[in-house]
């Protein structure tokens, strides 16, 4: 499923995999509400719940939308975490991966000061 995740005047194409818990993020579109950041990855809780699938990653790759269990929040990581080591991007703890930004995920960085994150499908 494709989507748009729209923070303050950045519009970027983004696309769901065909997993369960990517189908129950697919079902709570559109969502809007504030962001908190972690080093160079935007998260947010949202009303999914979902554990620890086949395609959870304890290290995960520039553009990779993930679903944290422990937090209950949908994830979007463009760069290096608070303990990631050089060239790696380690989350806080393993998450699933539900999909992928296609182009331009580390222009997140120029507007993380916004606090407002909104996704839709397209």
């Amino acid at each position: 499923m494709k989507i748009k995740i729209i923070v303050g005047d950045l519009a970027l194409d983004a696309e769901l995999n065909d997993t369960a818990t990517a189908q129950k993020v697919a079902n709570i579109l559109p969502f809007s509400g504030p962001f908190d950041t972690w080093g160079d990855e935007i998260y947010f809780t949202i009303p999914v719940e979902s554990e620890l699938d086949e395609n959870a990653k304890e290290e995960v790759e520039t553009g990779d939308l993930g679903y944290w269990p422990t937090g209950r929040a949908f994830c979007i990581f463009f760069g290096p975490t608070p303990v990631s080591p050089r060239g790696k991007i380690i989350p806080a703890s393993a998450v699933n991966i539900i999909g992928r930004v296609k182009h331009d995920a580390p222009r997140l960085k120029d507007v993380m000061h916004e606090g407002i994150v909104r996704l839709r499908a397209e």
